[in-house]
């Protein structure tokens, strides 16, 4: 086969060569900042996300096409909220622990071990989908999707979504897939 593929992972419209791609490129004889040039230009309607692209390669003639993919359904939700990550901050407080601190400590530590009740654990909630959101998500991501229709594909995006600590229609993911599933959304979800 006198094809090579060679596969990459760059932030959209800001892709550089790096020290694995660099070298593999050069010895193909490759023009590496037109190369890259081309990818930036076709991936900057992706600024601020990880983009797949297959770099492919012709052996003989030293052609070659770029084939951009699709970010994770997580990189599109994040932009779409506008948010840097999908977890929350950890608030750490430093503070000088005196020796009655660490009793306590201790103390706490044993009585919580013994504690046998079960603790809900609190989830915070990073942000709200509109069910036009997903269907935007949904159409970007829609090529790579198994789904045979558009409800289909949207149920795809939101099963995604549910591990994620987001609300859909200021609704829980599964709690919206079951409102799918009785055609509340019907209307908006058409082919």
């Amino acid at each position: 086969m006198s094809k090579e593929t060679i596969d990459l992972l760059v932030e959209g419209g800001k892709a550089a060569p790096g020290p694995t791609t660099a070298p593999k490129l050069s010895e193909y004889k490759l023009n590496i900042g037109e190369v890259f040039k081309e990818i930036n230009e076709k991936t900057t309607e992706y600024a601020g996300m990880n983009v797949p692209v297959k770099l492919i390669i012709d052996k003989k003639t030293k052609e070659y096409s770029i084939k951009v993919g699709t970010p994770p359904v997580s990189s599109l939700v994040k932009k779409e909220l506008g948010l840097k990550k999908l977890a929350p901050e950890k608030e750490e407080e430093k503070k000088e622990t005196t020796k009655e601190d660490e009793k306590n400590s201790k103390k706490a530590k044993k009585a919580k071990k013994n504690d046998t009740s079960k603790k809900e654990k609190q989830i915070v909630i990073m942000g709200n989908l509109t069910i036009d959101q997903i269907i935007k998500i949904t159409k970007m991501k829609r090529e790579n999707l198994l789904a045979k229709n558009m409800k289909s594909a949207v149920k795809e995006i939101v099963s995604s979504i549910v591990s994620m600590p987001l609300t859909i229609e200021n609704k829980k993911p599964k709690e919206f897939l079951k409102d799918i599933n009785e055609g509340k959304y019907d209307e908006k979800i058409k082919e």
